[in-house]
């Protein structure tokens, strides 16, 4: 070990609130945190997935992001309440090892680490088609390959570093948006047409074949895709290890979710197909670049391309940020080889980064596997969505048994997740359903199939771990504190 590297075996009462993981310190602010929140909700699933969800649902779409948004916002509110139950609490794993047994943390750790692999592979993926858009020419590998190098650099830097980048990358999708959704307004307003003669008017999301244009099958396919748009909202669970005074700003960014749902997926859609109706948008293609180009302002679907561009970077910087400190968090507990818990002097696991990088070039050989950029896009977005699925489903799990283990504390809960009887039920029973449609789905079935086999290799690789533990005489897991983490006090 280096006088630059320090592994994190302090106990967490023993080190101060300011770098409560023994190297990884609390750099966040609240400002950082809210566009975490934000950014982390605004992804490639919204900018380049919804075209495709467009072409498949029309406008149901709109339908599909407010139930999943509805549900999402529960698992939010489950997850939120969690953390502040204890807040020596930095991963979703600890969680559910705190709650379900070593196991449980060591399949969520894991299962999360690779989720946000392949989300990652995705965006960069992306990256790829928002690169050709302005030059075909480009080999697919020259964008892919900067772009895995980029983050690298990007994600060597600390923390405070992450959240300074991530709220200027969120301040240009938020203005990218609203800008849309002005724009869209006034050309609605005015009556616009573009050159084949499509008047823009609020009447184009009912008047080419009703709201639910391809039935109810089509409504149900919608929820393949369009779950993929939300995976990213449980950053803020993993940013706030890293934050400053969590117990004020987790609930104001959770609380938000509502909001952002409405405004930059329902607002943004909806201004999208009434100005180019939802048959006229290629499944292809970003719907936010096609409807500024279809309207005439061929310099703002330049500018919005750019914008998206920085939206699939930003999203693959915070999916690499969380999967780090997921990997991090594993090392610490011996579910993972220990050099992947040393910090450098700046709190930054660089190890994590560097072997988590790795798989970021993955991205390369699969642009060349199938059929186009979209092909290789919905392939890893379903598999990503079916991983995801899991560990929502932990959160929700180790909520219920929270509430049953810890009465106390829900009693004492100043943040507590609304119908907390019953909405852990109706959510998981949710996930079922979603489960279904990627089942259903030719394109996204092969995704889901291929889990078991995942896991399989999970529970394996389990039982190789925990023997290894008990051999050496350790504990199967880290021992989370019960007792009042220092920042309770603030």
């Amino acid at each position: 070990m280096t006088s630059t590297e320090t592994a994190s075996s302090q106990h967490p009462d023993e080190v101060p609130p300011e770098a409560p993981d023994g190297g990884m310190q609390r750099g966040l602010k609240n400002r950082h945190l809210q566009l975490i929140a934000i950014g982390g909700s605004i992804g490639t699933g919204l900018f380049l997935g919804s075209g495709k969800l467009i072409s498949v649902s029309g406008p149901a779409i709109i339908f599909v992001y407010l139930v999943i948004g509805f549900f999402v916002f529960f698992i939010m509110r489950a997850l939120g309440e969690l953390l502040l139950s204890n807040l020596h609490y930095k991963t979703f794993g600890d969680i559910a090892k705190d709650m379900l047994g070593p196991w449980a943390g060591f399949f969520v750790s894991w299962n999360y680490w690779f989720s946000w692999v392949i989300a990652c592979v995705a965006d960069i993926v992306a990256i790829t088609a928002y690169v050709q858009w302005f030059n075909p020419n480009v080999p697919a590998w020259v964008p892919a390959l900067i772009t895995a190098a980029v983050l690298t650099l990007l994600n060597l830097q600390p923390v405070k570093f992450f959240g300074e980048t991530e709220f200027w990358f969120a301040i240009i999708k938020i203005v990218a948006i609203l800008g849309l959704i002005v724009v869209g307004v006034i050309l609605m307003a005015t009556q616009f047409q573009s050159p084949d003669g499509t008047t823009a008017s609020i009447t184009n999301l009912w008047t080419h074949g009703g709201m639910f244009p391809m039935g109810i099958s089509g409504f149900v396919l919608g929820f393949q895709m369009g779950i993929f748009s939300f995976i990213g909202v449980e950053l803020v669970g993993t940013a706030a290890a890293e934050t400053q005074n969590p117990r004020k700003t987790l609930p104001k960014a959770i609380n938000s979710i509502v909001i952002r749902i409405l405004i930059f997926y329902i607002g943004a859609l909806a201004v999208i197909m009434a100005v180019t109706p939802w048959d006229e948008i290629a499944p292809d293609k970003s719907p936010f670049v096609a409807t500024l180009a279809t309207a005439g302002f061929g310099l703002a679907a330049v500018v919005i391309q750019l914008v998206v561009l920085t939206s699939a970077a930003s999203s693959a910087n915070s999916g690499l940020y969380s999967g780090t400190r997921m990997l991090f968090g594993l090392a610490k507990d011996g579910h993972a080889p220990s050099k992947f818990a040393m910090t450098d002097s700046r709190g930054v696991p660089k190890r994590s980064v560097f072997f988590t990088c790795v798989f970021l070039f993955a991205a390369i050989p699969l642009l060349f596997a199938g059929d186009g950029v979209i092909a290789a896009f919905t392939f890893v977005s379903s598999m990503c969505a079916t991983l995801i699925l899991f560990t929502w489903g932990s959160i929700v799990v180790s909520y219920i048994v929270y509430r049953k283990r810890y009465p106390e504390r829900h009693a004492s809960s100043g943040f507590k997740m609304p119908f907390s009887r019953i909405a852990p039920w109706l959510v998981l029973a949710f996930f079922v359903f979603i489960a279904g449609t990627l089942l259903y789905g030719d394109d996204t079935r092969p995704s889901i199939l291929a889990a078991p086999a995942w896991f399989a290799i999970l529970a394996v690789l389990w039982q190789l771990r925990k023997r290894r533990l008990i051999r050496d005489g350790r504990p199967l897991t880290g021992a989370i504190p019960t007792v009042p983490h220092p920042l309770d006090d603030e």
